[in-house]
């Protein structure tokens, strides 16, 4: 009785699904994930992929970078909130991802950067739904700095500036498997953010 009510409890199709393409798209990108090998490991069927999704992989694959974006939207949020500092917090950040992408055996990058390149000008659902998420992370560091004092023009352009930096950082240690990019990332950034911080106008 126990095991039949865990199994209730677990996740349904619909979102075995959608952390799976999740996952995959984030190991290997869109084209590299084929729909038997994301049926197979959901646990599901293709008439239940198509069910839920009547785009098809497309649909699907919309859905997994959503998911994605809040994926990484829960450790923007809990490393900003970890300082009420805004340099320090980005620093705490970075080190987060870093400490995550090395757990994984440096598998487990952005979930949202494998796929936002082969999307350009090829799959415009796709394209969009990777800009929705590089826009939620950049608000999410911008009301940050902005809490802090940080006038708007310059809080939403050092936001845009923090993202670029830790995603090309966190690819770049996936690759060399190692944390010293995102490392250096998060110490340079809190240097930036730092400076801003200290102009005559910012709160202290």
């Amino acid at each position: 009785m126990a095991a039949a009510a865990s199994a209730k409890t677990g996740p349904g199709t619909r979102e075995r699904l959608v952390r799976t393409a999740s996952r995959l798209m984030q190991h290997g990108g869109y084209e590299s994930t084929p729909v038997k090998q994301l049926v197979r490991e959901a646990e599901a069927t293709l008439g239940s992929l198509y069910h839920f999704f009547p785009g098809g992989k497309q649909e699907l694959a919309v859905a997994a970078l959503d998911f994605g974006d809040q994926e990484f939207a829960e450790v923007l949020r809990a490393g900003l909130a970890s300082h009420s500092d805004p340099a320090a917090a980005v620093e705490a950040v970075a080190d987060m991802l870093a400490q995550a992408l090395a757990a994984s055996d440096w598998r487990d990058g952005c979930p949202v950067t494998a796929t936002a390149l082969e999307t350009v000008g090829r799959l415009p659902d796709l394209q969009a739904a990777c800009a929705r998420a590089f826009a939620n992370w950049q608000h999410l560091v911008a009301a940050k700095l902005l809490a802090s004092g940080i006038p708007e023009p310059e809080a939403r352009d050092l936001a845009v500036t923090v993202i670029s930096t830790l995603e090309g950082a966190e690819m770049t240690a996936q690759v060399t498997q190692s944390r010293t990019p995102l490392l250096l990332a998060g110490r340079h950034l809190a240097r930036l953010l730092a400076s801003y911080a200290a102009r005559p106008g910012s709160a202290s």
